[in-house]
């Protein structure tokens, strides 16, 4: 697969869609009631000036799990980040990578990313380190009328695009929670086609596969063109609902450097989160209104349906250990969980925020 490195847009550049206007979000936020959000920032004030003033975010849908990273702008601006990056890729002329590929070449600072994948990196030695769990609730298992559970899927067409590595690993824990082989139950039907309206959401779509692992807002489109079914909810059910689904890491050389930094990156992630969850009509509308999404409806649908609540109350940890011996499993790692916590995570910016929502 030809590659192409990232490009990378500036807020406040000219040559792009995702150009940001110069209304600020958080004014439109606390119209909506978004004040008491995560405290205030009294705690940055009291804290020296990151030490740098640049970050670079890996740019995903704004109407998908990643929204957040799009509400933090003007909040990493409070932070003190003047130059706030998102690396995207050339859609005319690259397939979509996994942004883990970015963080590996150090294009990327920060990785908002599936647990699977974060944990593949870590054992890989990929120099990061997972900072929080964010949520749970992003992916649905999509499938056509006379599958109604994951065991009917045996003998099944089962759809996953060529670059969606991450589709393949949870669909492969999915099925075998359940006993079925992974390896030869139902037939892998990979796409070539990528984009939101292409790859297996639109062999989907027209019957050519029985069913595929959605990610938002794709089963929210599905639905409102009332094709198929949803028969697993991450965010309902079990057991995938009581882990976090996507963390957020940071580089090990970033983190180290720039540790002020760091922690204010997080903290506005972790506002961001908290407006997302708390008022998804209010961001949707903002994100529509800033030319990053074009459908409110199913904006407002898909961050409803994500469990950003749930960064409080879960333990990363637990989604770690889970889904590293679920991966053993089914032969896609060899990794201890022990491992992986001790080698690839820091929960120390994450203990501190926390310290201080209780003064």
């Amino acid at each position: 697969m030809r590659r192409t490195r990232p490009r990378i847009f500036r807020e406040g550049g000219s040559s792009t869609k995702i150009i940001q206007t110069r209304r600020h979000f958080l004014a439109g936020a606390a119209a909506a009631g978004a004040a008491g959000f995560l405290g205030s920032t009294t705690g940055s004030r009291a804290e020296p000036p990151p030490e740098t003033t640049t970050v670079r975010l890996a740019n995903g849908l704004a109407g998908s799990c990643w929204a957040p990273q799009f509400v933090a702008q003007d909040l990493l601006r409070a932070e003190g980040f003047t130059d706030v990056r998102y690396v995207v890729p050339d859609w005319d002329k690259d397939m979509l990578q996994d942004t883990s590929v970015w963080m590996t070449r150090g294009e990327i600072d920060f990785d908002w990313q599936f647990v699977p994948v974060t944990i593949a990196m870590i054992e890989a030695g990929i120099p990061v380190k997972i900072l929080v769990g964010l949520h749970s609730g992003c992916l649905e298992l999509m499938a056509h009328e006379g599958i109604s559970k994951i065991t009917d899927l045996k003998g099944k067409r089962v759809g996953v695009d060529s670059w969606h590595w991450a589709a393949r690993v949870f669909l492969s824990l999915m099925t075998a929670y359940v006993g079925l082989d992974p390896n030869s139950d139902f037939e892998w039907v990979e796409s070539k086609e990528l984009g939101l309206e292409a790859g297996s959401l639109k062999l989907f779509a027209d019957g050519k596969i029985d069913a595929f692992l959605g990610t938002t807002p794709q089963p929210q489109m599905l639905r409102a063109r009332k094709i198929g079914h949803s028969i697993l909810d991450t965010k309902i059910d079990r057991p995938w609902s009581h882990f976090y689904c996507c963390t957020l890491a940071a580089s090990d050389d970033y983190a180290s450097k720039y540790p002020v930094a760091t922690k204010r990156v997080l903290r506005a992630i972790l506002k961001s989160i908290d407006l997302c969850g708390s008022a998804p009509q209010a961001v949707a509308r903002q994100l529509v209104d800033r030319g990053l999404a074009d459908n409110y409806e199913l904006l407002a649908q898909s961050l409803t349906g994500i469990g950003y609540d749930r960064w409080r109350d879960f333990d990363t940890d637990d989604a770690i250990r889970f889904y590293t011996l679920r991966m053993r499993e089914v032969g896609m790692s060899k990794a201890n969980p022990i491992d992986i916590i001790a080698d690839g995570t820091n929960w120390q910016f994450l203990n501190e925020i926390k310290r201080e929502l209780k003064t």
